[in-house]
């Protein structure tokens, strides 16, 4: 039931997300995340730019779009994350694929047995520098 109920939560909020009755959404090039080390208890802030893919533990997160409202409106950010786990044996396994939402962490955050990320927000720049472009 519960289950049900955040797919069907994250469904309304996609649907709000890219619909056109909405104000002007701005795309952005960085997205900012937080991430909690549950054994360690550290909680470490970190910025992706988009299509770029960025290690968390054992995690590897890579935002696909992030937008937010203009600053004059409502805050909603959201951005499209693919968030893979790296398994002991060395495999690459999908664990997350879907909508995060800024203003609820909690609706569809990555809840890992030791690690958790969640969107913080969308930014038009970092003080972390862009990937570079491969030849």
């Amino acid at each position: 039931m519960k289950r049900t109920k955040r797919i069907l939560m994250a469904a309304l909020f996609s649907a709000l997300a890219v619909s056109p009755a909405l104000s002007e959404r701005i795309k952005n090039p960085v997205a900012e995340f937080a991430g909690i080390d549950k054994i360690t208890g550290r909680i470490i802030n970190f910025d992706v730019y988009i299509d770029e893919t960025v290690q968390f533990g054992a995690l590897q997160v890579t935002p696909r779009v992030c937008f937010a409202s203009a600053e004059n409106e409502e805050p909603n950010t959201d951005s499209f994350v693919e968030v893979d786990e790296i398994t002991l044996d060395r495999k690459i396994r999908r664990i997350f694929t879907g909508w995060m939402f800024a203003e609820s962490p909690g609706l569809n955050a990555v809840e890992h047995p030791v690690y958790d990320v969640w969107l913080k927000a969308c930014k038009p720049n970092s003080d972390v520098p862009a990937p570079t472009a491969s030849n």
